[in-house]
């Protein structure tokens, strides 16, 4: 494990490993690398909403229409999706901005009680399935994050939903995997992918896609006329 990890940093940070090199060269090296990670981050996230800014609003309307309707969301994602679909759940339920309504969101990667129970019982991939059978209802909406877009667990959880009438609305990354599959043949709503192998940039541009979405929700919301 130790050599594989040398030969990553190696690959990735040749002048940390020149021995030769003054510490005040190295750390002028790291600060190019800092701003080099946070320029590309800065452009992955604006050509990611310049591209995707009409499907972002009308997934955002669609969710406010939910609301609207007395409706609630449901979100589930894995591993550092579980909690970006936790911050999700949270951002609706407990508004940081004031005049904001709290809106109901049940983060279903939260209870491990449920999801060991499942995963130990019935598999893995079906631990957000069984949840939304218990409680999805017609015009509710599920929330699937998957850098990849090929959680398995998440795409059976949207098949679900869409035969008990939820919305669905997926984030992905890089090529879509089955997210964009299901989108393309019909069976997703909405999928809303970042276009970049870096999981980093992916889960980054996750962050500001919920926010910005929360934000347009509750917009919508207030100004009832654009909800038709």
């Amino acid at each position: 494990m130790g050599d594989k990890l040398d030969d990553f940093s190696r690959a990735f940070y040749p002048f940390l490993h020149d021995d030769d090199r003054k510490p005040q060269e190295l750390l002028k090296e790291l600060r190019f690398s800092l701003m080099e990670k946070v320029r590309e981050s800065v452009e992955v996230k604006t050509r990611f909403f310049e591209e995707n800014q009409d499907a972002i609003l009308d997934a955002s309307l669609a969710i406010a229409r939910a609301y609207n309707g007395g409706n609630k969301m449901l979100v589930c994602g894995n591993g550092g999706s579980a909690t970006d679909a936790q911050h999700v759940a949270v951002e609706f339920m407990h508004p940081i901005t004031v005049g904001r309504k709290a809106l109901p969101a049940i983060c279903l990667s939260n209870d491990m009680a449920m999801v060991s129970a499942v995963a130990n019982a019935v598999g893995f991939e079906h631990v957000f399935t069984r949840q939304v059978i218990a409680l999805g209802l017609e015009g509710d909406v599920l929330l699937g994050i998957s850098t990849s877009g090929n959680s398995e667990n998440i795409t059976n959880a949207f098949e679900t939903a869409r035969r008990i009438g939820m919305l669905t609305i997926g984030f992905a990354g890089g090529e879509g995997g089955r997210m964009r599959e299901m989108r393309e043949k019909g069976l997703l709503d909405f999928c809303l992918r970042v276009p970049t192998s870096s999981i980093h940039r992916i889960q980054e541009s996750h962050v500001a896609l919920y926010h910005t979405m929360w934000d347009l929700v509750h917009t919508f919301l207030q100004n009832r006329s654009l909800l038709g």
